[in-house]
């Protein structure tokens, strides 16, 4: 099993991730990822919370979205860098986080599949269209 680590930019919040248990990495181009990470979009890799071991004291911020379910964004209430999320309400996403990929110390094996909300993008951080993309949310 390979661990990953990370953690906020004051080193308040750290986590240990398995590699192996990632599920997909997501670039998010929705405008609440966009004005939560002050760039064009989120890169967010998705894991089950079992295989993930936070350390510190994150601040939560819910906003409803879109599709109607709740997102929950961790931050560390020091230096306010964002580290986690989770999507609350839709049964397929229960037990899983989205760490944003900028707070692992290595994030060179991260390999993103997949575009979603490809109609907000922001023409200065333009979608990667060899990649699976989705004009709204993913679909199964």
């Amino acid at each position: 099993m390979t661990i990953s680590t990370g953690g906020c930019l004051c080193g308040q919040v750290s986590y240990d991730l398995e590699q192996e248990s990632v599920l997909s990495a997501i670039h998010c181009h929705c405008l609440d990822c966009q004005k939560s990470t002050g760039s064009g979009k989120a890169t967010i890799v998705a894991i089950p919370e079992k295989n993930l071991e936070i350390r510190g004291a994150l601040k939560y911020y819910s906003v409803v979205g879109t599709d109607g379910a709740t997102i929950e964004r961790g931050f560390c209430e020091n230096c306010g860098s964002p580290i986690i999320s989770a999507a609350i309400g839709p049964a397929e996403w229960e037990g899983i986080k989205f760490i944003k990929a900028g707070s692992l110390d290595d994030s060179s094996w991260i390999s993103v599949e997949t575009n979603i909300w490809k109609s907000t993008a922001r023409h200065w951080d333009e979608v990667r269209e060899e990649l699976t993309t989705f004009e709204q949310n993913l679909q199964a």
